[in-house]
């Protein structure tokens, strides 16, 4: 009963994620999971995790875990933030380093869990728009604000933004923090973690759950200098020390290490993807260049919510959002190429209707 609510409650508007469906068996090319599955090192070794020792409490500080991922960075253990799942991680970033503050800058058009952050931490925001072709214009992100949250990869969008464009906002804003959520980055933007030692404002979010296929297990990793590493870990700890269960520790690990694995999918996911783009090109849809695992679509002549309609018939499921200006779009994740050819024929078949 909303009496008994804080007075925060009310105001929420939660973020709505992608349908997961338990009454029929769909195409799923709706949440941008990863259609080839985890490495088989990982699941090895989250069964060999499965024993006795899930009695006792994990490492709170997922130490391995980090001294894995700062060792590839060619960073410092301290450079690194473990936790459970990237939307955690961007949860404790926007508490720490944007409450109390002047209004956090992000695009009209982004992942839109920022919103929701904003709303649950009262953290005033400012939307700076995207131009007419979806793409940012760094130079809107310079003035007065509290800090700067990018999805790079963007999240609907796809457009990813070079590191230069990364380092212009960095020295537009070198006392206030730069998020840059990079949770699809691996399948084909570059990722800005080089710029970490340069930079004392940047922080570089990403996730397991795209390019290492364990969404299920809900591990994400921050990358900074210690003092923005620490800002985290104080939040963490005011909050659950224990983020990372043994069997997303050690799972975690070994995808992070089986780099065979993680190359040969991240190459089949492009693959897909540009074999999708082509596709949907000639049955006359726009589709915008994408240096993710999905694809933001349009078609002039039939209305989203119709091609929404049509798919989920044909058995297939992708994403509408709402929102003003993109409206007429969908999302459309990367999946096998049986998955994308059963995509491709239920499209051909609406648009020849």
């Amino acid at each position: 009963m909303s009496r008994f609510w804080s007075p925060i409650v009310e105001k929420l508007v939660p973020y709505t994620p992608g349908e997961q469906p338990m009454d029929r068996s769909f195409v799923k090319l709706n949440t941008n999971e990863n259609p080839f599955g985890p490495s088989p090192i990982a699941l090895g070794a989250i069964r060999a995790a499965t024993g006795d020792g899930l009695r006792l409490y994990p490492d709170p500080g997922a130490l391995s875990l980090r001294s894995a991922i700062a060792q590839r960075f060619a960073l410092t253990v301290d450079h690194v933030f473990a936790g459970n799942g990237s939307d955690e991680i961007l949860a404790h970033a926007f508490h720490a380093f944007f409450s109390g503050k002047a209004p956090v800058l992000f695009p009209d058009i982004t992942y839109s869990f920022y919103r929701t952050y904003c709303e649950l931490y009262e953290i005033d925001y400012r939307l700076v728009p995207l131009d007419d072709g979806f793409r940012l214009d760094p130079a809107a992100l310079a003035g007065p604000g509290g800090g700067v949250v990018l999805a790079n990869p963007n999240a609907p969008t796809g457009i990813a933004l070079d590191l230069s464009a990364i380092e212009t906002v960095l020295g537009q804003n070198p006392d206030r923090v730069v998020l840059v959520d990079e949770a699809y980055v691996d399948f084909g933007a570059e990722s800005a973690a080089g710029l970490i030692p340069d930079h004392d404002n940047l922080l570089v979010v990403q996730t397991f759950s795209k390019s290492r296929s364990l969404a299920g297990l809900r591990v994400g990793f921050a990358l900074g200098q210690p003092h923005l590493i620490e800002g985290l870990q104080r939040i963490k700890d005011s909050f659950n020390s224990y983020p990372l269960g043994r069997l997303a520790l050690a799972g975690a690990e070994a995808a992070w290490n089986d780099t065979d694995w993680f190359e040969e999918t991240r190459r089949l996911v492009i693959a897909e993807r540009e074999r999708v783009r082509q596709g949907l090109i000639g049955l006359g849809f726009t589709v915008l260049p994408s240096a993710a695992n999905f694809l933001f679509v349009s078609q002039d002549r039939l209305p989203a919510d119709a091609l929404l309609a049509g798919l989920r018939t044909e058995g297939i499921l992708v994403r509408h959002f709402r929102q003003e200006r993109i409206a007429n779009w969908l999302r459309i994740s990367i999946g096998t190429a049986e998955e994308n050819d059963a995509l491709l024929l239920a499209l051909k078949k609406l648009v020849a209707a």
